[in-house]
């Protein structure tokens, strides 16, 4: 005869964690989590008090499972540390682009996650104001190419691009720049939407590298 588990506030926060993976965050509650663990929805309340204290605790779980850098790594490799990894919890759990940020208590490991991240840049030259600019262009950045992302008409990968643009291909006469610019990027067959993500990473840490440096000799 199989045993019940014991119920707990970390199974259950797994368990709304996978109702969100595949319902969204609409799908969460504490019907469907319950449903989720196998008990009645009233059982819950005992570890979770109410609908709103779960999604805090989710939001929580979110931040978690971002891989953060040691405050004494290199800066420009923590920032891609984290953005890289952020990146791959939004692709596997796409509900949390649009909670992570939006919950009105932060709890514990928000905290931690932001004390962190503003650690490696104020002990590497940053100043609060430039490592706050910092923070926010590359959060920016991810949450808007992991949106990007999730809404491609394609599925990215090797040749997927060349492939949806040979559906859609826009007419040279009326688009010149357009199609000048697919001939060129698609022409090889070896262009991937998804690399993009690190050529702007990139391209942010380069004006960050130049603005550190300005600062450090003015």
């Amino acid at each position: 005869m199989a045993v019940k588990r014991k119920l707990s506030r970390q199974r259950i926060v797994a368990a709304a964690a996978a109702v969100a993976d595949r319902r969204g965050l609409t799908g969460v509650s504490m019907r469907s989590v319950g449903a989720q663990l196998g008990v009645e929805a009233m059982s819950l309340y005992h570890h979770v008090s109410n609908k709103e204290t779960l999604l805090d605790e989710l939001a929580e779980w979110a931040f978690v499972q971002i891989e953060l850098p040691q405050v004494s790594d290199p800066w420009r490799e923590a920032m891609i540390l984290r953005a890289e990894s952020a990146r791959h919890v939004f692709r596997e759990h796409p509900w949390a682009l649009g909670m992570l940020e939006s919950r009105p208590t932060p709890g514990p490991a928000l905290l931690s996650h932001h004390d962190r991240v503003l650690g490696c840049l104020l002990t590497q030259g940053f100043s609060a104001a430039l490592a706050t600019h910092a923070f926010s262009t590359i959060d920016a950045f991810v949450y808007g190419f992991a949106l990007t992302e999730s809404g491609l008409p394609f599925a990215p990968g090797e040749g997927a691009e060349a492939a949806f643009a040979s559906e859609v291909a826009p007419s040279a006469e009326d688009y010149p720049y357009l199609a000048r610019s697919l001939a060129e990027l698609l022409g090889e067959g070896v262009y991937a939407f998804e690399n993009e993500f690190r050529n702007g990473l990139e391209l942010i840490l380069d004006g960050l590298q130049l603005q550190l440096h300005r600062d450090a000799t003015h």
